[in-house]
């Protein structure tokens, strides 16, 4: 019998694909671009091979849109592509958070606490993008802590759609410890083992960035 299981390793397209991923979701590959198949192989280092499979991922995923005899192109998010993608972020992040709950929230709860504090320490100081960067961590760690392989994967696309978003705003906030405050909120509502409380405020979490990144709110406070 066994002892261990096989180790996993990453395959080459999905390395490239993470990277891509995370370059489309911080703006360095714009909205509307562009991926141009020879020009990213020689910058990545790599054969066509895997770098077609993994923009094949991207596509799979929404992240990238093939238009025929032009090539593949970066999404743009609409008013209405941002709605659904917050629909999509809530549900994910419920459903995570329900299945924590079975097994006791607490130890999630307090790695959720531990990025806050470091939410915190950058409003402070007034340092948005290491403020986003703890955002985005602790939506990650919430879902990873559900231990739904479905429920990350999917995950991973909405938070890079998230981030597509925050950096095409000018992030202006006028009170960031007013968001630092609603993530806190949701970690102790886990870590009380409150169901409903957790569901409520993490709609209302969503609701809130929602209105702030669509033309009908205020991008100024906008954040995940």
């Amino acid at each position: 019998m066994a002892i261990f299981d096989p180790l996993e390793r990453e395959s080459t397209p999905s390395i490239i694909a993470g990277k891509l991923r995370t370059a489309i979701g911080r703006g360095q590959i714009a909205p509307g671009s562009q991926l141009v198949e020879t020009e990213l192989a020689k910058e990545l280092g790599v054969s066509r091979g895997p770098l077609r499979e993994a923009m094949q991922r991207l596509t799979q995923e929404g992240l990238l849109i093939s238009i025929r005899n032009r090539g593949l192109f970066v999404i743009t998010m609409t008013d209405a592509e941002v709605r659904d993608m917050y629909v999509a972020r809530t549900a994910v992040e419920r459903a995570a958070s329900e299945l924590i709950l079975q097994r006791g929230g607490k130890d999630v709860a307090a790695r959720l606490l531990q990025t806050v504090q470091s939410m915190k320490q950058a409003a402070d100081r007034g340092d948005l993008d290491a403020m986003s960067e703890a955002d985005m961590e602790y939506h990650s760690t919430l879902v990873a802590a559900a231990a739904s392989p479905r429920l990350t994967r999917m995950h991973n696309t909405l938070l890079t759609e998230t981030r597509m978003c925050l950096t095409a705003l000018e992030r202006r906030y006028p009170d960031p410890h007013a968001r630092v405050g609603e993530h806190q909120a949701i970690a102790e509502a886990l870590a009380a083992g409150d169901p409903d409380l957790v569901g409520r405020l993490l709609i209302t979490h969503m609701d809130d960035a929602l209105d702030r990144l669509t033309s009908g709110g205020t991008p100024e406070a906008a954040t995940a």
